[in-house]
């Protein structure tokens, strides 16, 4: 692993860790509206990134080893959402939000389940940054580094209000700024640890890669049905959500089509 791969795959841990030292700064909870936005807009992100940089450089793989184009981004979507079903379903975790815990039931803080929500939307977006720059350390013509970069400030930039969106939350939930500000930030940390285990795997196993790069992306679609658009669309009815996942996908569509 070089300096450019280390440094790109702890960029969207930056987001989160930024996004929590809103903590700080923000003396009463996130405006629901604002929340809403925000929501829609790491959606947004998730969604484009999961086609440009993830499902289409898949295909592309796939075409020039010779393959059936749809079968490994098809069989690796599947695969992704289903083990983050499986992760969802046996780990208790809270969504700020909701009142009741998901999950295996288990005696835990809320403060504690609401991190462990935030850490599961964040293994996908980890294991999408590793895969990507896997692609570039493996030199596949399909993958470049600036591409890889895209991606990875584009779930930085989404990572931001994410951390805001966590932290202040676990400040009302009674922890101090400082406190709330540390599990915020800690939530985002399994991201450079599921990119740099991703890098591992496809290092040892490259005609995986378009079966991973697909597995990510599913990942990621999953978290986004599954939690950030029914979590956007909580309370009263709004369109503002719908705006934010599209100034998501249209910045992460650009980043990647401009960059990559």
């Amino acid at each position: 692993m070089n300096q450019n791969t280390l440094i790109g795959i702890l960029i969207p841990f930056a987001g989160t860790a930024l996004g929590s030292a809103m903590v700080f700064f923000m003396k009463k909870e996130m405006n629901e509206r604002l929340q809403k936005l925000l929501l829609g807009f790491a959606s947004g992100v998730m969604m484009a990134a999961s086609v440009w940089s993830l499902l289409i450089p898949a295909i592309d793989m796939t075409e020039q080893k010779g393959g059936i184009p749809w079968f490994p981004p098809a069989a690796g979507f599947l695969l992704g959402m289903g083990f983050l079903l499986v992760l969802d379903t046996l780990t208790p975790h809270l969504h700020f939000t909701d009142e009741k815990p998901e999950g295996v039931p288990a005696h835990l803080k809320k403060t504690t389940m609401l991190v462990l929500a935030v850490t599961l939307h964040n293994i996908p977006e980890g294991m999408a940054v590793g895969v990507t720059f896997a692609g570039v350390l493996t030199e596949n013509t399909t993958m470049t580094l600036a591409g890889a970069f895209a991606l990875s400030v584009g779930i930085a930039i989404q990572n931001f209000p994410e951390g805001a969106i966590i932290s202040m939350p676990l400040k009302s939930q009674g922890l101090s700024k400082t406190r709330a500000f540390i599990y915020g930030a800690l939530s985002g940390i399994v991201e450079p640890a599921a990119a740099f285990l991703t890098i591992l795997l496809t290092g040892f196993v490259v005609p995986l890669l378009p079966y991973l790069l697909a597995f990510a992306a599913g990942a990621m679609i999953y978290v986004v049905v599954e939690e950030l658009i029914p979590e956007a669309q909580t309370g009263a009815h709004s369109n503002i959500s719908t705006v934010g996942v599209a100034a998501g996908f249209v910045l992460m569509m650009i980043l990647d089509v401009a960059l990559g």
